[in-house]
């Protein structure tokens, strides 16, 4: 008889205080649910190393424990016997298949193609939309050293001239990807947009000190399942702490666990941001939960671009169509998409963080709308959010913001 056939699901175990079985450990109780299984479950504390998993273990033998009090979840490969099971165990919450999830890059016909006018060695240019956002006006006061930012995304190209010196560690959450060098290029054109540094060459970014983490999610092919993202969250905020978690990717909707894990990374004091999505349509996830500033795309007029997902989700914008970055194996491209967008805000986020160290992430949150450039409907809007992200005003403002409306 043939082996039954294993899916991937996220397991979302009930509180502690909750559970028929207070004691025991959500790994057991996966365990004796099933009665056998030859899963080997990894949590954060096992990975400070740039391999999340064993080289060569297959996808089905990998399970992920998140030890966070308010994100209770344990993940792995089961049958629809061993699912029916869990499903019925009262000490779990929810079982939820896993899915894809996806970077937010327009993929145009010429994209790979090198631009007229790229930066060269002899000189050092400020990107167009860094520029549009007013960033270099806060270099002044500060460049972001010390804030750490993770890049969750295709990994980075740690070798680039522009991203070596703010690079800092990596991890990889693919299983056969064993490190974070970028193979794709669109995690290393995000950090460009982050932290490039001021060297003397090339590009320079929103927060050109900021330090920079790959958290490889996605593989070379631009995909990921939303496990890994779960893992990665789990590992910035449970081994790393990180300052801003950067997420230029998503999908129209995503296991409830997703919103859980990163509600938990908000609770613990991240700022994260999300691109808002490129169907043009309705705000994907994870950028539309509560826990997540999404933002939307415009172009160097402040048009709001055709591609850029819309709504009330909307919290910032910021530029995304033709965005000059860094490109993985040397050298520079422009990419369009709300991808390119959302690290322009992580940046601004790492840049009000530098003037406002002691302040919340409600706080920068807060102050990084209360300091936007209005471009829509007095406000809030739809299309862009609170407005344009301005570095500049978060930097130098020196009055506590209101909350902004809608914080978890």
């Amino acid at each position: 008889m043939a082996k039954s056939q294993k899916k991937r699901v996220i397991i979302t175990f009930k509180p502690k205080e909750k559970r028929a079985d207070k004691k025991e450990d959500k790994v057991d109780i996966v365990k004796n649910t099933i009665s056998s299984s030859d899963t080997h479950f990894f949590n954060a504390n096992d990975w400070s190393r740039g391999q999340a998993v064993p080289s060569g273990m297959p996808t089905e033998q990998i399970g992920y424990d998140v030890n966070q009090y308010e994100a209770p979840i344990v993940m792995g490969s089961f049958t629809d016997d061993e699912i029916k099971k869990l499903e019925k165990n009262n000490n779990i919450a929810k079982v939820e298949e896993d899915g894809e999830m996806h970077a937010f890059h327009q993929h145009g016909q010429f994209s790979h193609l090198q631009y007229e006018g790229q930066p060269i060695v002899q000189s050092e240019t400020i990107p167009e939309g860094i520029n549009q956002i007013k960033a270099p006006n806060a270099w002044q006061a500060t460049q972001g050293m010390g804030i750490k930012v993770a890049i969750l995304d295709t990994g980075i190209d740690y070798n680039h001239p522009d991203l070596k010196d703010n690079y800092r560690f990596g991890i990889s959450f693919i299983d056969d990807e064993s490190s974070p060098m970028d193979y794709n290029g669109h995690g290393t054109h995000c950090a460009g947009t982050v932290a490039a540094a001021i060297n003397g060459e090339g590009v320079v970014g929103v927060a050109p000190s900021a330090y920079l983490y790959a958290v490889k999610v996605l593989s070379r092919t631009g995909s990921g399942a939303w496990s890994n993202l779960i893992a990665g969250i789990d590992w910035c905020i449970n081994k790393k702490n990180m300052d801003i978690i950067s997420m230029s990717l998503g999908a129209s909707s995503a296991p409830s666990a997703v919103e859980t894990i990163c509600l938990a990374a908000w609770k613990k004091g991240a700022i994260l941001v999300a691109a808002a999505g490129n169907s043009g349509g309705p705000v994907g996830a994870p950028a539309l939960f509560p826990s997540v500033i999404a933002v939307s795309a415009i172009d160097n007029t402040n048009t709001l671009a055709s591609f850029s997902c819309r709504g009330s989700e909307v919290e910032l914008c910021a530029p995304g169509v033709n965005v000059l970055s860094t490109k993985a194996g040397g050298g520079y491209v422009k990419y369009s998409g709300t991808s390119m967008a959302c690290p322009h805000v992580a940046g601004a986020a790492a840049i009000a963080k530098g003037t406002h160290r002691y302040a919340s992430n409600v706080e920068i949150r807060s102050l990084l709308a209360r300091t936007a450039d209005e471009l829509g409907n007095p406000g809030h809007d739809d299309d862009f959010g609170y407005g344009r992200v301005d570095p500049h005003q978060a930097a130098f403002s020196n009055t506590a913001p209101s909350p902004i409306p809608g914080l978890p």
